[in-house]
């Protein structure tokens, strides 16, 4: 036995020396078979393993928070049509190199959206990778002034799934006509080659004004708009609900202190 966990930990699977004992005494009160025993380890190794994956992608990814679509509240946002989101649910657009956007006013949970339908492309091993429109132009920017933007470029071209949230959030960009040349590049390097989502609170036509070139910009969004699906929701803001609510219960705490 202890030569079998020897050659199980140079192997470096790991899971397996883990529940060797376990499994096997299990398999001895059962009077499984061997290969019974065998498949269960591989089971337990391989599980692990897609695991590891799973956890490393999400790391590489950059998602800042781990949004899941079980929490979105379809009842609150009633503008939306939970079937169709349920639908993208299913990554088949990613498998058809087809965009997505979510359009909207601010509150109405377009990131929470993306970044759950990102999250679950890690969960399915994808290349994924996510950025604010802000801080993949500001990276862009910097690696043209050090000869790194090709090597830059490519950490936005190669995954898989890509999303740019917050598109027309952070005005900074609007310096020059050079952010609009960057964003066409990711768009052109990615275009039908992967999964681009986009999440912006402004209209595709006002897109010219905010990265700086209205020429460019024109062919950024026949790129966006002629492979892509567009979700436009339509509805309140749920931080604004939630301030409310959040307002109201304090208000409800002082007048019981006071009442007493």
């Amino acid at each position: 036995m202890v030569r079998i966990k020897e050659y199980l930990k140079i192997l470096k699977l790991t899971t397996m020396e883990k529940t060797l004992d376990e499994q096997l005494s299990q398999a001895l009160s059962q009077d499984a078979a061997p290969s019974e025993l065998l498949e269960r380890l591989l089971a337990l190794e391989t599980r692990a393993v897609i695991e590891r994956r799973i956890e490393r992608r999400i790391k590489e990814s950059k998602l800042p928070d781990r949004k899941l679509i079980e929490d979105f509240d379809f009842t609150f946002q009633t503008g939306l049509d939970k079937a169709r989101i349920m639908e993208l649910v299913t990554l088949d657009f990613v498998e058809r190199k087809q965009g997505l956007v979510l359009a909207g006013n601010s509150g109405t949970g377009k990131s929470h959206i993306a970044k759950a339908l990102l999250l679950i492309g890690c969960t399915k091993l994808y290349r994924c990778r996510y950025t604010t429109a802000a801080g993949m132009l500001k990276e862009l920017l910097a690696a043209r002034a050090d000869n790194s933007l090709e090597k830059k470029l490519r950490r936005y071209t190669g995954p898989h799934i890509l999303l740019i949230d917050e598109v027309g959030f952070d005005r900074l960009e609007q310096q020059d006509s050079r952010p609009a040349s960057l964003f066409l590049k990711v768009i052109e390097g990615r275009y039908c080659k992967g999964s681009t989502l986009l999440t912006t609170n402004i209209d595709f036509r006002e897109l010219g004004d905010y990265l700086g070139d209205p020429v460019v910009t024109t062919a950024i969004v026949d790129r966006m708009v002629h492979h892509s699906i567009i979700v436009n929701i339509q509805g309140p803001s749920w931080r604004m609900h939630e301030s409310k609510q959040l307002n109201a219960q304090t208000i409800q705490k002082t007048t019981k202190k006071r009442s007493r």
